[in-house]
C-alpha cells in the first residue's frame, strides 16, 4: 500500500504523536489468541479459501469471541478499490472478478464453527455496479438456509450512497421477518474523514445509516469510531451526538493502532476511564448499546448488540 495516493486534503492535527516517545500503555497488551480450537478453525478457513477479519487483523479478542460463536467473515476478496489511511488492507483498482462460490463455502464454514452470531463484512468494491450488494445478499441467504436460528449482522462499506444496494442487503438480512444489524462505521471524526477514509464523506456515511433505519425501522443500525487518530474530545462527543441523530442503535468505540508504519501515526492513547466516560455519554443519548473500551472492535462481541445492553471494556 505505500505509496498509494489518498483521497482528500491533509489538514492539522490537534494532538501531537505520542508513539515517538510514549510506549503502549500496559492496558493494551494482551496475549495473542491460543492455539488449539483456534487453529483448528483457522486451517478450517484457510481451507475454505475464506477471510475472517479476525485471523486477518490479528485480533487480540479473536478467541473469546469464537468460543462465544461469533465470527466475522470478509467476503469480495481481499483487494480493496480504496486506500483508507486506517487499514492494512492491499488496495487494486481492478480487484479480482466476484467468487460466485463463495456464499456456499461460507455457510459451510460457520456451521462447522458452531457460530451463533455471524458477521459479514467487506472491502470497498467501487468497481462493481452495486459495490457488492448483490453478494451480500447471496452470502446472508445462503448462511440463513444452513443456521436459521443464528442472527446475522453485515458492516458494509458505504455503497457510494446508493439506496438500492442498501435496499438490497437489508432485504436478505432481514428476510422472513429474522432480526438483524446493519453497521457501517464512521471511523472518524468529520474533519479528519477526508485524510483518514479515502473516498469517503463523513455526512454520506451517516445518511447510508439513516436511510437504512428509515427503509427498514426493524433493523438495528449500527456504527463504530476509532480514537487516537488525532481527534479531540469534543468531535468526538459531536460524532456520538451526529450518530443518534441519524437513527443509530449500536454505537463501538475502542483505540485506533497503527498496523503499518505506512499507516497514519497513532496520536494518543485514550485511557480505560476515559472510554468509560464516553461510553456513558452515548448510554444518556439513548443508544439500545454501547461497547466502548481500548480493545473494542467493531464486531467485538457483536452478538450482544441484537440483545442490546451497555458494556465498558
Amino acid at each position: 500500500m505505500a505509496g498509494l495516493p489518498i483521497i482528500g486534503v491533509d489538514v492539522p492535527d490537534p494532538v501531537v504523536s505520542q508513539t515517538s516517545k510514549t510506549p503502549k500503555p500496559p492496558w493494551l497488551r494482551v496475549q495473542a489468541p491460543g492455539a488449539g480450537k483456534t487453529s483448528e478453525l483457522r486451517a478450517l478457513l484457510a481451507e475454505r479459501r475464506l477471510h475472517t477479519v479476525c485471523s486477518s487483523a490479528a485480533c487480540p479478542n479473536m478467541g473469546d469471541c469464537w468460543s462465544a460463536g461469533t465470527a466475522t467473515f470478509m467476503i469480495l476478496g481481499n483487494e480493496c478499490t480504496r486506500a483508507c489511511r486506517f487499514c492494512d488492507i492491499k488496495t487494486s483498482l481492478r480487484p479480482n472478478p466476484v467468487d460466485l462460490d463463495e456464499p456456499a463455502r461460507l455457510a459451510e464454514a460457520a456451521v462447522l464453527m458452531g457460530l451463533k452470531h455471524i458477521v459479514i463484512t467487506s472491502v470497498a468494491r467501487d468497481d462493481l455496479d452495486d459495490g457488492g450488494a448483490r453478494h451480500f445478499a447471496r452470502c446472508l441467504r445462503a448462511v440463513r438456509a444452513q443456521l436459521p436460528t443464528s442472527t446475522l449482522e453485515v458492516l458494509t462499506p458505504d455503497f457510494l450512497g446508493s439506496e438500492e444496494s442498501i435496499s438490497t442487503v437489508l432485504e436478505a438480512l432481514l428476510e422472513g421477518g429474522h432480526a438483524g444489524v446493519f453497521n457501517h462505521n464512521v471511523e472518524t471524526c468529520e474533519r479528519l474523514t477526508p485524510k483518514i477514509r479515502s473516498g469517503a464523506v463523513y455526512k454520506r456515511s451517516l445518511e447510508v445509516l439513516q436511510k437504512a433505519k428509515r427503509m427498514r425501522p426493524d433493523v438495528r443500525t449500527k456504527t463504530g469510531m476509532m480514537l487516537g487518530l488525532g481527534e479531540t474530545d469534543d468531535e468526538i462527543i459531536q460524532t456520538i451526538k451526529d450518530a443518534r441523530a441519524h437513527d443509530v442503535d449500536i454505537l463501538t468505540l475502542g483505540q485506533y493502532l497503527r498496523p503499518s508504519s505506512w499507516n497514519h501515526d497513532v496520536m494518543r492513547y485514550v485511557t480505560p476511564d476515559q472510554f468509560k466516560e464516553f461510553a456513558v455519554f452515548a448510554r444518556s443519548l439513548g443508544f439500545a448499546h454501547v461497547e466502548a473500551g481500548p480493545l473494542v472492535r467493531s464486531s467485538y462481541h457483536a452478538e450482544r448488540g441484537v440483545a442490546g445492553t451497555t458494556v465498558l471494556s
